[in-house]
C-alpha cells in the first residue's frame, strides 16, 4: 500500500496526525515516528492524551498528512490505529524520548497504524488519486 515515493516522505518528513472525537477534530504534528517492515506506521506516545482519547471514542480512526514543503508532494494517509503499552516498538520510543529530553520525559506507549487508504494531495492531475 505505501509506495517507495511515500515511504521516502513518511522517512525524511514530520508528520501531522488527525482525529477527531466529541465531534471536536484535533491535529498534532510528531516527531517520534517510523515505519515497520510490515508497512505499519508507528508514532511514540509522548504527549498525545487528546489524539488517545479521540481515538477510544472513534473505534482507533485515524489521520496522518505528510509532504514536503519546497516540493508540495504530499500524501493523506488514512488507517485505524492500536494503542500499546509494552514491546520492542515501545522501548524504543522511550529510549528515543529519555536521549532527547535528558530524562524528563518518556513515551507511555505507542500507535500502531495499519493504513488503509492512501490519497495523493500534490498539486497536480494525480490530485485526490486514491494509491
Amino acid at each position: 500500500m505505501l509506495n517507495e515515493h511515500v515511504k521516502k516522505l513518511l522517512a525524511e518528513s514530520m508528520w501531522d496526525i488527525a482525529t477527531c472525537g466529541d465531534n471536536e477534530p484535533n491535529v498534532v504534528p510528531v516527531a517520534f515516528k517510523d515505519i515497520t517492515e510490515d508497512g505499519k506506521l508507528v508514532v511514540g506516545d509522548v504527549f498525545l492524551e487528546t489524539t488517545l482519547n479521540n481515538l477510544k471514542a472513534s473505534g482507533g480512526r485515524i489521520a496522518i498528512s505528510v509532504y514536503d514543503g519546497k516540493s508540495l508532494e504530499g500524501y493523506q494517509i488514512k488507517g485505524a490505529a492500536e494503542y500499546v503499552t509494552e514491546g520492542a516498538v515501545v522501548d524504543t520510543f522511550k529510549a528515543m524520548v529519555e536521549e532527547m529530553f535528558h530524562g524528563a520525559a518518556t513515551a507511555k506507549g505507542a500507535l500502531i497504524i495499519t493504513p488503509e487508504k492512501v490519497i495523493v494531495t500534490t498539486p497536480g492531475e494525480n490530485n485526490k488519486k486514491v494509491l
